[in-house]
């Protein structure tokens, strides 16, 4: 038992492996699928809704989409009460900037802020990974849209597409094939459900198994965040040519 490498958070093992950090990974790979595109005017992420009971008072509130700060959101993979925790982590601290500074964080301050914070739980004793990931979808006036994913290692990084969760390999590997650098919003949403329609475990695509949200500049120049409404999914699905005849039909 002396050799019980992952019975801490904190002890490498000989391969110079964290084991508990590769267990919260495991874990996110059993979460809804998230898919974030990054366009040229703004940035699209579509989320996977695991919880469709019919029992299930449904909520009012998003389950995979969150908004941190008027120009940054994220979606979210794993386990949703981690998720909350650094959600509010980085709300506050996107806050106290805008308190300190009299302007926006800048999104890849805040996310690698945000990773230091998961780091922390890599480190020390009598403490366990968060098991979660996020995608960041931002703008800033430095750098324009951006989209970043990070891990519960504190690792994080920047990318044109990408995808957390279940089957997130997959997903990654077609959008590698089929993103391309002029894309506009409605290119990326139409690219993003596509991805999904193929990745995702359910059969069959509808407004109520998915949520998409967009970052994008308004003709007044303001950042906005806004989450599509179901009505308007399903008409985006029927567009997209990704539902089923039946689902059509209804």
């Amino acid at each position: 038992m002396s050799r019980r490498y992952d019975s801490r958070t904190t002890i490498f093992s000989p391969e110079g492996r964290l084991y508990q950090v590769e267990y919260a990974m495991e874990a996110i790979g059993n979460a809804g699928t998230a898919i974030g595109v990054l366009s040229k005017d703004g940035v699209v992420l579509v989320g996977e809704k695991k919880v469709t009971s019919k029992l299930l008072q449904t909520s009012k509130s998003t389950e995979k989409m969150y908004k941190i700060d008027d120009h940054v959101a994220c979606a979210v993979a794993g386990i949703m009460s981690d998720a909350n925790i650094l959600i509010n982590t980085a709300r506050v601290q996107a806050q106290r900037y805008t308190y300190a500074y009299q302007e926006p964080m800048p999104v890849e301050q805040l996310v690698q802020s945000l990773c230091d914070t998961k780091q922390g739980y890599t480190q020390f004793g009598g403490l366990r990974p968060f098991g979660v990931s996020f995608l960041f979808a931002g703008w800033d006036k430095n750098f324009g849209f951006q989209l970043y994913t990070s891990d519960p290692s504190g690792n994080y990084g920047g990318w044109k597409a990408a995808a957390i969760g279940a089957n997130n390999q997959a997903a990654q590997s077609m959008l590698k094939q089929d993103y391309k650098d002029d894309m506009t919003r409605d290119d990326a949403v139409q690219l993003a459900l596509k991805v999904l329609s193929k990745t995702m475990d359910s059969t069959s695509l509808t407004s109520d198994k998915l949520e998409l949200a967009e970052v994008f500049l308004s003709p007044s120049g303001k950042v906005k965040y806004e989450v599509c409404s179901p009505e308007a999914l399903g008409k985006l699905l029927v567009k997209s040519g990704v539902t089923q005849p039946a689902t059509e039909a209804s």
